[in-house]
């Protein structure tokens, strides 16, 4: 690994500044027009939330902790046709890293919040819990090592509002919510039927994208019934932006790399419903179905290669391809009941899958080719090789019941808000083998048998790209757990909202936790408010990090080595004395204020820190000593094992931000201008390396370049401004994103990508109320990161830009022409 260095460069702050004065002219101009229409606001802007408290729902400025809240119209003005990148585009707390040759990865792209990990962040849909995705990202991406929630497997079809709680919040909602909360609420319309297709490509022609989606709703019964179905589907192109490679083709430089976004297909189907018994309670149910098909690719194996055979097949080397399938499903069923004295009780079981499959083609088990044949004359090999074949499966399943109470209670003579509530939680993990020429080192698996590749060396075991999961990482495990919170929320005057939360966990594999929660709202006049937190907060490892392991074979100097990715508790962790997983621990506050000086104008402004200790992170690879002998290698050889990696609990860290968001809103009879900006600021360190181990230290256990991947992977600065314009039929929507720069030093020395601004575009027309079209242009300006210039072989082969680290993405512009209609 190439050795990292610490960047010399000036701080850039032209950047920041311009970040300041183009959000200072953006409220200057919106406070300077006129207010002299009386319009009633909105009916997106009349959306209550109810993340942050589980009392009477809340407009997003009322609340005891920063809520944002992303109306119908904020997707529909938007470009991305999939649901992590359009968040990304409207929420500067989110990010969606692009990713690409990195397996499962390609298709199940890491979303985190506020720059920590994606199982860091809660997701809910209707406020029940979402399952979390099969896939561990194991490889150099962000949010390595975590199974966060593939977000991408809900269709923007379906989706009414999103709200977004930026508060720890552990002990109200559970495991996971250290970095906040996401509650993705579902469409509930009757008697409409919308219809939306899209069509788009990008400036260089590739990437094209069609998209078609069909929402309509019925009611159910004379009292409020309902149910509401979504149907949409989408196929996407791929695109290549890689250079040429100038290190391992012979004669002139060409391109032989795959960069980019991969051929993809998603099909979904969703309902939401609810049939009323009574007066006072209801049935209710939503779910859904999705199925992804990514196409994507690992790395280019020369000629030459070792892992290559001089045929007619592979005479200028190939790439092989990495087919990944993607089935999501989900359903959720509940009771809803009024009871006497204005309480309310909520009982239900959510059900969620995920599951990856993996296919390889265009590759080749070179070991399989050079067997020698039993029996045979001297030399004489098998000389054939299947090109394609399974390389495993991943699922995880969950099942959670929850039962809930919630209302009033007299307190002196004021009123206490209580909920309380149980919940059973079931999570399971699966690996499934793949064929056995995915993985095995020739026809019998036996690694005494010498079998030469091309060059003399030991030939390549498993087949090429992504080698198959084999019997001995096969596993069938879950576990359970239980818990019990309690809310509590008063008002002692009308200007002050206190409120407390308490919660016990007990897990079936590693203890219990128990974490609390305290908020406060003042607020002393109409025009001003003041809101904080203090909380505790756990992420109790997942069953994926518990139970996942991989090996997969590779050529160390000739030599056959197997790299293991092993689960805790093997002969492996025991040996290097890697304590079994346990839950990280976290402490956060926040505090903020909420300023409405003038009628259709506000500015909220929230400062936080969250603190981690424990936090799971995936190891930096372990192998042995140069010299061949040593601690380490006295360990791994007796165990077969060239190197190894592993998930522990080996880092603390700290987070601390500042988010400021601002909006106006001027009508005037004919038209409507509303001006936006928010502002996100973020820094996470890693205060602390630790280890279990007596042989690895915490900086042998997680290494420089894995630091520089959580601390500066994500962008410190992730602003949006945004300026949308009414008048007639016609509606114009600009928004510029701001992405700070980022660092990466695991593939070459340490590389800074410069900050950026992205600017995206639409225009509307509305032929009538309900049908309308849209032209519009994303990154209008063809923005691309920085190019890799400092040195190692990755810029050589192709990666002119970027990889571990790419928060905009290496498309350039792409434009889009959408119809929407409603009858």
């Amino acid at each position: 690994m190439t050795t990292a260095h610490r960047s010399t460069a000036a701080p850039q702050r032209l950047p920041f500044r311009r970040t300041l004065i183009a959000s200072a002219l953006l409220l200057a101009a919106g406070h300077s027009w006129a207010q002299s229409a009386a319009d009633s606001a909105p009916a997106a802007e009349q959306t209550v939330v109810v993340l942050g408290s589980r009392s009477v729902a809340k407009t997003a400025l009322d609340t005891s902790a920063p809520v944002g809240l992303i109306s119908l119209k904020d997707m529909q003005t938007a470009g991305p046709l999939e649901l992590g990148k359009l968040l990304q585009t409207l929420d500067p707390s989110f990010n969606f890293s692009t990713t690409f040759i990195s397996d499962g990865s390609d298709i199940i792209r890491p979303a985190t919040l506020r720059s920590l990990g994606p199982d860091q962040v809660l997701v809910l849909v209707n406020g029940k819990r979402r399952h979390q995705q099969a896939l561990v990202n194991v490889q150099q991406t962000i949010g390595r090592g975590s199974a966060g929630t593939d977000i991408n497997a809900i269709p923007l079809g379906a989706i009414h509002h999103i709200e977004v709680l930026r508060d720890g919040a552990a002990a109200q909602y559970g495991s996971d919510a250290i970095a906040g909360v996401i509650n993705i609420v579902l469409k509930s319309q009757v008697k409409e039927t919308t219809l939306s297709g899209t069509v788009g490509t990008t400036s260089e022609g590739d990437g094209d994208t069609y998209s078609g989606s069909a929402n309509t709703g019925f009611a159910l019964g004379q009292d409020g019934g309902f149910i509401n179905l979504t149907v949409e589907a989408r196929k996407r192109g791929e695109t290549n932006r890689a250079g040429p490679d100038s290190l391992r083709v012979q004669g002139a430089p060409r391109v032989t790399q795959h960069i980019g976004d991969s051929n993809a297909k998603d099909a979904y189907l969703w309902w939401n419903a609810a049939l009323p018994i009574d007066k006072a309670s209801e049935f209710y149910a939503f779910g859904g179905l999705s199925r992804r098909k990514g196409d994507a690719y690992g790395f280019y194996r020369s000629q030459g290669d070792d892992r290559t055979v001089p045929s007619e097949t592979h005479a200028d080397g190939y790439l092989p391809n990495i087919h990944t399938t993607v089935k999501d499903a989900s359903f959720a069923f509940g009771y809803r009941r009024d009871l006497a004295n204005d309480w309310k009780a909520d009982i239900s079981i959510n059900h969620g899958e995920s599951e990856l499959d993996f296919h390889e083609s265009n590759s080749i088990n070179v070991s399989y080719w050079y067997e020698p044949k039993p029996g045979g004359a001297p030399g004489q090999i098998y000389g054939e090789s299947p090109r394609e074949a399974d390389t495993g499966k991943l699922k995880f399943t969950q099942t959670t019941f929850n039962a809930d109470v919630k209302g009033p209670v007299k307190f002196g003579d004021g009123t206490v808000f209580v909920a309380t509530g149980f919940e059973y939680r079931s999570d399971n993990y699966q690996i499934e083998a793949g064929d056995p020429v995915s993985y095995q080192y020739g026809r019998t698996n036996n690694p005494a048998i010498v079998i030469k590749g091309q060059n003399g060396k030991t030939a390549a075991s498993g087949i090429q790209g992504f080698p198959g999961y084999t019997p001995g990482t096969a596993v069938d495990a879950g576990r359970h757990n239980i818990a019990l919170f309690l809310d509590l929320e008063h008002k002692p005057v009308d200007q002050l909202t206190v409120a407390g939360a308490v919660r016990y966990e007990k897990y079936s594999d590693f203890g219990s936790t128990v974490t609390g929660k305290f908020s406060a709202r003042f607020d002393p006049s109409k025009q001003i408010g003041f809101r904080g937190s203090v909380s505790t907060g756990f992420r109790a490892p997942s069953v994926q990090q518990a139970f996942y392991s991989s090996v997969s074979t590779n050529l160390n100097n000739g030599v056959l080595t197997e790299t293991l990715t092993a689960r805790q508790g093997s002969a492996v962790t025991q040996a290097f004395g890697i304590a079994p997983l346990k839950e990280e621990t976290s402490t956060g506050g926040s505090i903020g204020m909420v300023l409405r000086p003038v009628k259709n104008f506000s500015i909220t402004a929230d400062a936080y820190q969250i603190k981690i200790k424990d936090r799971i992170v995936f190891s930096s690879e372990v192998a042995p000593e140069a010299s061949g002998s040593g601690p380490i290698a006295n360990i791994l050889k007796p165990l077969g094992v060239g190197q190894a990696q592993f998930f522990t609990n080996a880092v603390d860290t700290k987070t601390r931000g500042l988010d400021i968001v601002a909006e106006h809103t001027t009508r005037l009879p004919a038209s409507t201008l509303v001006l936006s900006g928010q502002l996100g600021f973020n820094k996470t360190e890693v205060t602390k390396r630790h280890s279990t181990s007596s042989v690895l230290t915490g900086e042998q256990l997680f290494d420089q370049s894995q630091v520089t991947l959580i601390e500066r992977g994500q962008p410190r600065k992730h602003h949006v401004v945004a300026a949308d314009y009414t008048s007639g039929p016609w509606n114009l929507n600009t928004r510029a994103n701001y992405y700070g720069e980022v660092q990466a030093s695991n593939f070459s020395p340490l590389h800074t990508w410069d900050a950026k601004w992205l600017v995206d575009a639409s225009v509307r027309y509305a032929f009538s109320k309900r049908t309308f079209l849209s032209v519009g242009a994303n990154n209008v300006f063809n923005t691309l990161p920085s190019e890799w210039t400092n040195g190692g072989d990755f810029p050589k082969i192709g990666f002119t830009r970027c990889w571990e680290t790419c928060p905009i993405g290496v498309n350039g512009r792409s434009m889009y022409i959408r119809a929407d209609t409603a009858f």
